[in-house]
């Protein structure tokens, strides 16, 4: 056997796929496992087609017993001790024994069983026609029973280049589990086609409304809460004047009734964190304490007040203060609830390198004695992402100039307080406002990074995406294929992308149906915006490009998922100051094609970890998961995640099994999709997920695989102690000599555009910049020759 720790993934489940059967087959007739009672003996000292496996290190027996559920035997794996692994009694992987399956098909797997541990659960490894033997996935823990009890799943849909799977029962704690009675049966096709309710093209590629009611504040803030209004925080919106008058504003978006109420906001939360707390409420951090100075030497400054936002009254009310001043920080939900912070701007603008820590159980910032220390600057917005064992991935997704030194990503175990550099990520200082999102499902691990550029140098936007599989146990991108090109404005209207083109500002969104809807974006410096919307398929991780937003999504544009299975995106901030106060909607074709499922009932809203959750639907449907509800800002929402919830089905009453590992699936509430076969996803039912592991991560009977123990990469402890990282006032790309605070002249232009007054002037003309005051005597960029303190001016154009 040659199931290895690299190939072994976490415990409940990945994307389940297919269709349900409204009444279940008899499994006698087609069972397609051999030996499934273990009556037949074997050359060993198993049975005929079962062999022993698992790893790590424990103490353990495999016995045939004669305490069986039918027949004369049955197999016990019983663990002693155990420091690590699991043990499990599995189909032998060969051609003799293994079950044949099909690609895109979904088989019923059932089993009677007794067992005295929490810690056991069905677990399967596929046969690649290309890589061989490998781990798939464990799809559902066993309740403890004492009694002869039975356990029916559904297994996700069979990936392509797959000709047999083997399954069995792994047990990864003290105690024993006895089993018996093994069948396996291929589920029926009995879907019909999808009937499309829309053009052939929207039906295609969706569609696109921009509503009728605009966003009546300048939000680059966007939380969809789990009531299903979506909290949207403007502060001073980029706005010196707004800032100077103590304007700050927030609105309440309703989807269902398309109203927006505006909410009373304490402080300029322009360019601050946010995150869901998992009662609901939400964490809002740092902010903008000023704006740069009009000689441009001194930049923004973030100060440390914080405030929760309460969906149920919808106020803000202030914490205590964080250890330090974060103006664009990170902002990541861990799996006992607790929130870590990193990167940002001081309240003197130098950037910080104080890593911050929420306490979910004493409700406050720590102090800063109290939370391990790197001392390192991550940038601003790193972009932060939990994986399932508990260490943080930084993906190279950040905002504003280069990345961090050497390779650009790293994974963060806080633990051990170290650092692990990642290689593999393309032209790492061109990431700036990329985005990067765990990919569905998350039990994969698999990470995408896609586009961005360097709003300091202003390179063109690029096309890149890299994968990661953190899977492995010395996990490394992958480049993934290149972002499609739609069209770009230069100054003129939109003309078709050529070349290398691609975007920064972009916004990835997961849906429902298990894709990634990647939008908007802008090819250089808070201009040029790029028309380009395509949907990723993690499967076959291939673009299909779709129907674009008819509104520019640049700089401080948001994008997130519905309730009801659509997009929304709003704002847009050019470097000439203005704001785009339309609201988009995209309708993907997944909602085209015919009938919806509904949920009908959900059993409890209130979900622990391993648990076994009902529903009932009113049609077959093929998976179900769970969505993490958005908390994004600058193409950075690092907690969006996609959860797969394996189904047990009986007709229309089916069983969601639940991950048991909190750092799989943070506590919190999240939207419940259920999903046809055609990839038509339910209106989401709200969930809150929750329960003593979340509590106490460290006591989760979590089924988590040994991966990635020994990482190659370069390893650094703790840095030595400093204060700060030294910053330069243009961080943000922008040249205050010229203009207000909220007006950005590119510190270096595209390009095509020549170091010249002439083709700096047009270039800002063409971008609507008007005339432009210069501040103080300095003129960096020649754009004020006749010394006037007028910027690009006749006089500045004339012929010498």
């Amino acid at each position: 056997m040659r199931h290895r720790r690299r190939t072994a993934l976490i415990a409940v489940g990945t994307l389940t796929a297919g269709l349900l059967l409204t009444t279940p087959q008899s499994a006698a007739a087609a069972n397609l496992i051999k030996n499934p009672g273990f009556e037949t003996a074997g050359s060993g000292d198993m049975p005929y087609c079962w062999s022993k496996s698992g790893w790590g290190d424990n103490d353990f027996t495999f016995q045939t017993v004669g305490d069986a559920h039918s027949g004369s035997k049955a197999m016990k794996v019983e663990l002693t001790r155990r420091a690590s692994g699991d043990r499990k009694a599995l189909i032998t992987e060969s051609t003799d024994c293994a079950p044949v399956v099909s690609p895109g098909k979904q088989y019923d797997l059932g089993l009677w069983y007794k067992t005295t541990t929490p810690d056991a659960n069905l677990t399967l490894f596929r046969h690649d026609t290309t890589a061989g033997w490998q781990y798939w996935t464990d799809l559902k823990t066993l309740d403890m029973a004492g009694s002869w009890t039975e356990a029916t799943v559904r297994t996700p849909e069979v990936p392509a280049g797959t000709d047999r799977i083997s399954w069995g029962v792994s047990v990864y704690g003290t105690g024993s589990a006895t089993t018996d009675d093994y069948t396996m049966e291929q589920v029926a096709d009995v879907t019909p086609p999808p009937d499309c309710t829309g053009t052939a093209q929207e039906c295609a590629n969706g569609r696109w409304d921009v509503l009728p009611v605009q966003n009546p504040v300048r939000s680059m803030h966007s939380v969809v809460l789990h009531n299903g209004k979506v909290l949207l925080i403007a502060g001073s919106g980029n706005s010196e004047e707004m800032f100077e008058a103590g304007t700050f504003t927030s609105a309440v978006y309703d989807p269902v009734n398309g109203t927006y109420k505006i909410v009373p906001t304490p402080k300029d939360m322009f360019c601050a964190g946010h995150v869901q707390l998992q009662d609901g409420r939400v964490l809002v951090m740092s902010g903008n304490k000023g704006y740069p100075s009009a000689d441009g030497t001194i930049g923004y400054q973030g100060y440390k007040d914080s405030y929760i936002f309460d969906p149920e009254t919808e106020t803000y009310t202030k914490t205590n203060d964080m250890n330090d001043g974060h103006w664009y920080p990170s902002a990541t939900v861990l799996g006992n609830g607790d929130v870590i912070s990193f990167g940002g701007l001081k309240e003197d603008s130098t950037g910080s390198v104080t890593a911050e820590l929420w306490s979910d159980a004493e409700q406050k910032w720590l102090e800063l004695w109290k939370v391990n220390q790197t001392w390192s600057y991550w940038g601003l917005y790193p972009s932060m992402i939990l994986m399932q064992d508990g260490r943080l991935f930084y993906s190279g997704s950040h905002v504003f100039g280069n990345n961090i030194p050497g390779t650009g990503s790293a994974i963060y175990d806080y633990g051990a307080n170290s650092v692990t550099q990642v290689p593999g990520l393309q032209r790492k200082d061109e990431r700036d406002q990329s985005a990067s999102v765990l990919l569905p499902p998350a039990q994969d691990q698999k990470v995408l990074t896609l586009g961005g550029g360097n709003i300091e140098s202003n390179p063109d936007g690029n096309r890149l995406t890299d994968i990661i599989d953190l899977k492995q146990p010395n996990p490394s991108y992958v480049a993934g294929p290149p972002i499609p090109q739609g069209t770009v404005d230069l100054g003129n209207g939109p003309v078709p992308q050529t070349g290398a083109q691609g975007k920064m500002y972009v916004s990835a969104v997961l849906l429902p149906d298990g894709k990634v809807l990647e939008t908007g974006g802008a090819l250089h410096n808070r201009a040029n915006p790029v028309y380009e919307t395509s949907i990723f398929d993690p499967a076959t991780e291939t673009f299909d490009q779709v129907a674009a937003d008819p509104e520019a999504r640049g700089y401080h544009s948001s994008a997130f998922l519905l309730p009801d299975g659509r997009v929304m995106t709003t704002g847009d901030n050019p470097g000439n100051g203005s704001w785009n106060h339309n609201v988009s909607i995209y309708t993907p074709p997944y909602l085209l094609k015919g009938e919806r499922p509904a949920i009908t009932s959900v059993i409890d809203t209130e979900w622990t970890y391993g648990d076994t959750q009902r529903i009932t639907v009113d049609r077959p449907i093929a998976k179900a998961e769970l969505i993490r509800p958005a908390a994004v800002t600058h193409s950075s929402d690092p907690n969006q995640r996609f959860v797969d919830l394996p189904l047990s089905v009986d007709g229309n009453n089916i069983d969601l099994n639940v991950t048991s590992n909190p750092n799989l699936a943070p506590p919190g509430w999240y939207m419940l999709f259920a999903v046809d076969a055609n990839g038509v996803p339910s209106v989401a039912k709200w969930v809150h997920l929750s329960g003593p592991e979340a509590l106490k991560a460290t006591d989760a009977s979590a089924h988590v695989h040994s991966f990635a123990d020994d990482l190659s990469g370069k390893v650094t402890g703790p840095g030595k102690k400093r204060t700060a990282q030294k910053v330069s006032p243009t961080v943000s790309g922008c040249d205050r000599h010229y203009g207000s605070a909220n007006v950005c002249v590119p510190t270096d232009f595209p390009p095509t555009v020549k170091a010249t007054t002439k083709s700096r002037c047009d270039w800002l003309k063409k971008n609507d910049y008007g005339r432009l005051k210069l501040n103080g005597k300095d003129d960096p960029l020649k754009l004020d020759p006749n010394r006037d303190g007028k910027a690009c001016g006749k006089g500045d154009l004339r012929k010498r």
